[in-house]
């Protein structure tokens, strides 16, 4: 069976591309409006998943939870997946916690669970008493982004909460908190202040008394790719259900963030991934493994990355939100599971490790959960989804049955039947058939147009075998007929003339082909770039069109004083007028509107005096009638406003 139309939370639709004729006889006509529905074409790729879970007692039945696609169910070992959350007000999951002792209760916690330049947030606690059919919001709707959620081994009612709070800004609602009624209710019981978050909360398998948990002093910028923070995180330990704590400090010191996992056949057995400060990295630091065998009294450190002892390999990832988590063996406290660049496996304690699962089919693996029942049966979440092995990682279920892939700016090309093309995150660029011969769109009708993660995809407009993708750095070509990627430029190294630069990229950078000429394309950076010949030759046309001073955004807090209002932001958006040649308008990430009528030989900064220094112009929209309309969606996300925006001239 197929998951419902209305599995995937982002999704690529045609209803969007019908044709012009169609278009106009719409409007003369309402009633062929109504006959018009949505239909799911995908991609049947998985998109980044942050949390999963499954039943012991039903070894064919796992959950998975999705940045922005929801929470699944599978009960074949994964072979289908069906979508349990659509009817809910966020598709932003990162947090799941089934009842060990009924598996019908389970508790999700909203957001993303990770905090990265790309995250969508969510509203709080959600539950359900009848294995996800329906749901209950729980409360803790400020807290907009939940790590971790863990309940009671013998008590379903009693469950905790590491709530991360806001990304880009101070708040209250973060911190370690505690129900005791089943989640009606909810207690802080573990806060150090607006500026820490909680991360990861782990009650003790064999005494639900005992309570471990993980602080992290974290917040996003409003410049992406940066952040602030500091070495005020720790693990912190409760011997009274959670009342009263103190911090683990024998063997740790300079904790940034620590992500923590506990052996269920020897719990005084503790292991953790740590990120540490250093001299010089105070919200990233060196990344060890800590492992501890009297409960956290004492830790000891068993390998590190970069240029540590021992094995640094499970370690691949940095801190600051992508550290890597792990997970112990239930039956064997020496064998252990990193989730990293790739899946990693020791059987010793972490001395040594053999890869499990990595590239190709996947990267940037999330979270691990292992059958305390058969230690044979694992379940992985990933950037590409999840998938499930019940022989130890020697064989896997398939993430093409998931269309949860998180996609960006979408495009057609002239092919016939026409594609739909588009940016995914984290796993490049891919083209969906908008018509198959099967009956049905199925994984089959995709494929991957580039090897670049996030960006824009842009079919030249006379060949559509040949693709086009944005990314942080470049633009690369994909070319079906040959099924090989190249770079093509610009080359954004030269300094303008006071050596300004031209060079700043964000994840999701526009390219465009111009609706009037088909060999003109479009890329941009800060300044905007024109290439005739398919990227064998670009010519930039703007100065840099960004903010060169700004106000500090208030919700830098405390960490104001760190910021030094400079140039560093990038272009987001680029429409190109279908009346005239020579308009354009442009939209940044640091809240610039700036527009041309000459196709660049003179720009206007029209930004309305409304818009906040980094608001984000996500999407801007020349007029299809005149040329002196447009449309801009915005967002101030990351100035900790997440109202939507949405502006017209």
């Amino acid at each position: 069976m197929r998951p419902s139309p209305l599995g995937s939370f982002l999704f690529i639709a045609s209803l969007a591309f019908l044709g012009p004729a169609v278009k106009a006889q719409s409007l003369l006509n309402p009633a062929l409006e109504t006959q018009m529905h949505w239909r799911e074409i995908g991609p049947y790729r998985g998109g980044r998943g942050r949390a999963a879970a499954g039943v012991p007692s039903e070894p064919n039945v796992f959950y998975i939870t999705f940045d922005n696609g929801g929470v699944w169910r599978s009960t074949d070992y994964g072979s289908n997946w069906f979508p349990l959350f659509d009817a809910q007000s966020t598709g932003s999951i990162g947090a799941i916690a089934i009842a060990p002792s009924n598996p019908n209760i389970i508790y999700v916690g909203s957001g993303a669970g990770i905090i990265r330049p790309d995250l969508a947030t969510g509203d709080g606690m959600y539950k359900s008493t009848d294995g996800g059919l329906t749901w209950t919001h729980l409360g803790l709707r400020d807290s907009q982004m939940i790590g971790y959620v863990d309940v009671d081994p013998k008590n379903p009612d009693r469950v905790y909460v590491a709530a991360l709070g806001h990304p880009y800004g101070p708040n209250a609602e973060r911190g370690i908190f505690r129900s005791t009624d089943g989640g009606q209710r909810f207690e802080k019981v573990l806060y150090k202040d607006e500026y820490t978050s909680a991360n990861d909360v782990r009650i003790d398998p064999s005494n639900p008394n005992i309570v471990y948990a993980t602080l992290w002093q974290q917040q996003q910028s409003f410049i992406e790719g940066q952040g602030f923070g500091g070495a005020t995180g720790g693990i912190y330990k409760s011997t009274d259900g959670g009342t009263t704590w103190k911090q683990l400090t024998n063997g740790l010191s300079n904790v940034i963030e620590a992500n923590l996992a506990i052996s269920q056949s020897n719990p005084n057995t503790i292991y953790a991934t740590v990120a540490v400060a250093t001299a010089t990295n105070t919200v990233t630091g060196v990344v060890n493994l800590y492992k501890s065998t009297d409960a956290g009294e004492h830790w000891s450190q068993v390998t590190a990355a970069p240029g540590g002892v021992n094995d640094q390999r499970p370690l691949g990832r940095i801190g600051g939100g992508d550290l890597p988590t792990i997970v112990v063996d239930p039956k064997n406290d020496n064998v252990i599971y990193t989730a990293s660049t790739v899946m990693w496996r020791s059987d010793d304690g972490g001395v040594t490790w053999t890869a499990v699962r990595g590239s190709p089919g996947g990267d940037d693996y999330q979270r691990i959960w292992i059958n305390p029942n058969d230690s044979n049966i694992l379940l992985v979440i990933s950037d590409q989804g999840g998938v499930v092995s019940s022989n130890r990682g020697q064989s896997w279920s398939n993430w093409y049955t998931q269309p949860t892939a998180a996609m960006y700016h979408v495009s057609t090309d002239n092919a016939f039947p026409y594609r739909v093309c588009s940016g995914q995150q984290d796993s490049g660029s891919a083209c969906v058939d908008s018509w198959s011969p099967d009956g049905e769109i199925t994984f089959h009708d995709w494929h991957p147009v580039n090897i670049q993660e996030y960006g824009v995809a842009a079919a030249d407009p006379d060949d559509p075998d040949k693709v086009y993708a944005s990314a942080r750095t470049n633009v690369s070509l994909y070319d079906r007929k040959t099924s090989q990627t190249a770079f093509v430029g610009p080359d954004m190294s030269a300094k303008g003339p006071n050596g300004e630069s031209y060079n700043r990229n964000v994840r999701t950078m526009p390219i465009q082909w111009s609706p009037l000429n088909s060999k003109m394309m479009f890329y941009a950076s800060n300044a905007v770039w024109k290439t005739m010949n398919g990227g064998r030759a670009w010519t930039r046309i703007s100065p840099d069109l960004t903010r060169q001073t700004w106000a500090v955004p208030t919700n830098a807090g405390k960490y104001a004083s760190t910021v030094k209002p400079a140039p560093a932001g990038a272009i987001t958006a680029l429409s190109l007028s279908p009346k005239n040649i020579g308009v354009m308008w442009v939209g940044t990430d640091d809240g610039s509107i700036q527009t041309t009528s000459d196709g660049g030989a003179k720009w206007n900064n029209v930004t309305p005096a409304a818009i906040k220094p980094w608001t984000r112009i996500f999407n801007i929209e020349a007029g299809h009638f005149d040329t002196g309309t447009a449309y801009a969606a915005a967002n101030t996300m990351r100035v900790d406003d997440r109202s939507a925006h949405f502006w017209r001239t």
